[in-house]
């Protein structure tokens, strides 16, 4: 086999420790650069534009990684590549969820599934747990939403359920945007025929990003709109509650 190939390299916005909202226990998160979706609620605009992120090489990321193996591994956590779209860089995301399973680590993409076409079978065979972004049920909605396409998406948890795929369902509450009861019951009543489903979280909408849109000097979208009270956000949990499914 031919070793003439350089390093495989990608974009990184930058990289986090979380707990408890990007997959189970605690995760070395990293950001990747470009996105191509313009979502009206983003909190992290400032990663749309590849051209914004430190381009870096697969064994850089993972030898940042492996600094915090011990730590994620004790704590019941693992990696979870996030964006952005980690999917804009299917090449860079592959390898690092590659040499993460060789290091024993869970491993989570958090994605909205947009670009599920250029996820190849080993890239997913790699992923142990997909965080899906679906932003509405709605095809009107999600395209004012998102500027995008729902077919895609659907078609790619589709293909996660064929393959096997263990999915948390990630949809953000937005009054006036996402609460439609219709939309989230046509919602729930697509996950609910797919198997591999484990949860869905029901996330409301927040404003914690707006600095970042005035550092921007661009307009946030919805500057205006509420988040959603403890009553709706509730309603819509049980809405999905009603399909069989765990709604937290």
């Amino acid at each position: 086999m031919s070793t003439t190939a350089g390093p495989v390299t990608g974009r990184v916005h930058s990289w986090d420790l979380s707990t408890g909202v990007d997959g189970p226990g605690t995760r070395f998160v990293l950001f990747l650069s470009g996105c191509p979706l313009r979502c009206l609620y983003c909190a992290n605009p400032d990663t749309w534009h590849l051209r914004d992120g430190q381009e870096t090489t697969v064994d850089d990321v993972v030898a940042e990684i492996e600094k915090y193996r011990p730590f994620v591994t004790t704590a019941g956590g693992g990696v979870t590549l996030t964006g952005g779209e980690a999917l804009l860089q299917p090449a860079f995301t592959a390898g690092i969820l590659s040499r993460c399973k060789e290091l024993g680590l869970h491993t989570a993409l958090d994605t909205s599934g947009f670009l599920g076409a250029r996820a190849g079978d080993d890239l997913l065979a790699d992923t142990d747990l997909v965080l899906l972004d679906i932003k509405s049920f709605d095809i009107g909605t999600y395209r004012t939403l998102t500027g995008g396409d729902l077919s895609p998406t659907l078609t790619f948890a589709t293909r996660l359920d064929r393959l096997g795929v263990p999915v948390w369902i990630r949809y953000v509450l937005v009054p006036g945007w996402t609460d439609d009861p219709a939309a989230v019951d046509g919602l729930g009543a697509f996950l609910a025929g797919l198997g591999n489903v484990d949860r869905v979280d029901v996330l409301p909408f927040h404003k914690l990003g707006a600095h970042k849109y005035q550092a921007l000097g661009i307009p946030f979208p919805l500057r205006d709109t509420p988040a959603p009270d403890a009553a709706l956000t509730e309603r819509v949990r049980e809405q999905f509650r009603e399909h069989g499914l765990r709604a937290l």
